[in-house]
């Protein structure tokens, strides 16, 4: 039961990270803000950190089973 758990839990995380990823990577390559009235650097910075982070923690549930 607690392996279904763990799935269910790196889908969610890995699948969010990706995605933030992929949504800030194709912001930042036409130049688009990633969040309005923050500076560009930091917006995009911390989403990127972010999305690394879910990414990893998808990874590292998916480790336990």
């Amino acid at each position: 039961m607690e392996s279904v758990a763990a799935v269910f839990a790196g889908t969610a995380f890995a699948l969010f990270g990706a995605a933030l990823l992929l949504w800030t990577g194709a912001r930042a390559l036409h130049r688009a803000p990633v969040l309005h009235g923050v500076s560009p650097v930091a917006s995009t910075a911390l989403t990127t950190l972010f999305g690394v982070v879910f990414l990893a923690l998808g990874v590292w549930c998916f480790t336990r089973l």
